[in-house]
Formats: structure tokens, C-alpha cells, sequence
């Protein structure tokens, strides 16, 4: 098997709360269905659905990687419709901050070090 690429499927709680979300934070979404929005950043994507279960989003945790945690961390700090933002903490292996998404979802943003 050859894969070209992987995208994930995140749940919503409430679709139109996080679309706009990931529109704060710096994705362009892209109609696909009454159900399913394609958001970008680069060449980066994902799914975002109009699914919700408690269960799955309070597990659901996804790294993101970027060039630049601090101009990310400003920017995920001025989203109106996230749960929760963490500080940058400094790791063995990088930098990174945690951001509630507003369905429970966990993101790890992370700036990985350069070797």
C-alpha cells in the first residue's frame, strides 16, 4: 500500500460553532456537504462533521504542527469559540500549547525543534 495521504474526520457538538473556530484559527473551510466542511491551512486538511459523541471528542486529540508557536499561540488566544488555551511550555523535543476546540477536542500545537 502507497498512501498519499491521511485526513482525520473531527466531530462538532455544534457545526456552525466550530466552523467558525476553525476559521479563527487560521483554516479556510470548504463546502462538502450539509455534514462535512474540508478545512485547510497550507497543505494541510482535515474534515470537520456535523457528528457529535461525547465520547469520541472528549478522546479526539490531534498534533498540529506549525513554523511559529508564538504567532500561533496569539492567534489561538483571540478565538472566541474555544473551551480552553494553555500556555507554551518548553519540551525536550520542542515547543508546544494545548487548545480546547469547542466540542472537548484536544489540539497540541506544536512547534517540533529543528535539528
Amino acid at each position: 500500500m502507497d498512501v498519499d495521504h491521511i485526513k482525520v474526520f473531527i466531530p462538532s457538538k455544534d457545526y456552525e460553532v466550530s466552523k467558525r473556530f476553525y476559521s479563527q484559527i487560521g483554516f479556510k473551510g470548504e463546502f462538502v456537504s450539509d455534514a462535512l466542511t474540508l478545512f485547510e491551512n497550507g497543505d494541510c486538511q482535515f474534515f470537520l462533521q456535523n457528528f457529535y459523541s461525547e465520547d469520541l471528542a472528549k478522546n479526539f486529540m490531534l498534533q498540529v504542527c506549525v513554523l511559529d508557536i508564538e504567532t500561533a499561540h496569539s492567534l489561538c488566544k483571540k478565538a472566541t469559540d474555544k473551551l480552553k488555551i494553555s500556555d507554551v511550555s518548553i519540551e525536550t523535543w520542542g515547543k508546544v500549547f494545548y487548545l480546547w476546540g469547542p466540542s472537548g477536542e484536544l489540539l497540541h500545537i506544536t512547534e517540533l525543534r529543528k535539528t
